[in-house]
């Protein structure tokens, strides 16, 4: 059974699940009535991060033209630009054994693409979550529901895998930044 976070909750990953290695990242969402005429279109990014909070260089930011990072421990699935339908609309597989030792965090993202010229937020967004699967089981381990608490806010840090004293944990975080993916990459160290 998922252990269900609320935002500002962490928990064991890999200590409560010996053995596991790989996971996915499953990120989803839908659109409330829009009519602005334009396509609605969220992705998910993620961004490896070192113990400065920083990535170490640009690979380290994998988002729709970066699906994958360089040793590919961490890769992004294709580009859902609707987010109609059941289930994750976008996901991040993860191979926690591989990820480079200078990554001690990865942070997952969930952007709104061209907002400012688009005139969208996540107040038009319902139904946010992050979830955690064991990839070789499916099983659901981790789930945090991001609720209705945006409104004019273009991304959302949604939550964190970090590494602690050589295991693995999740941190439920839900902050939202107004100035879109523009200001994720600025706050994380990426040149845009």
């Amino acid at each position: 059974m998922a252990v269900s976070l609320s935002k500002g909750q962490k928990v064991d990953l890999t200590k409560t699940n010996p053995g596991m290695t790989k996971v996915v990242v499953g990120l989803g969402w839908d659109v409330n009535k829009y009519d602005g005429g334009n396509e609605f279109d969220l992705d998910a990014t993620a961004f490896c991060l070192n113990t400065n909070g920083k990535v170490n260089v640009e690979t380290d930011f994998m988002y729709y033209n970066n699906k994958k990072n360089a040793n590919e421990s961490i890769v992004l699935s294709g580009d859902n630009r609707s987010g109609e339908g059941a289930g994750d609309d976008e996901s991040i597989q993860i191979n926690l054994a591989t990820v480079p030792e200078n990554i001690a965090k990865i942070a997952f993202c969930i952007t709104i693409h061209d907002a400012a010229a688009r005139s969208q937020n996540f107040g038009q967004v319902a139904n946010a979550y992050v979830r955690v699967l064991n990839e070789d089981t499916g099983a659901e381990l981790i789930r945090y529901d991001l609720g209705e608490d945006f409104s004019i806010e273009t991304a959302v840090v949604v939550g964190e895998l970090y590494r602690h004293n050589g295991e693995w944990k999740f941190s439920a975080i839900g902050g939202g930044y107004q100035n879109g993916l523009e200001g994720l990459c600025r706050d994380f160290g990426v040149d845009i």
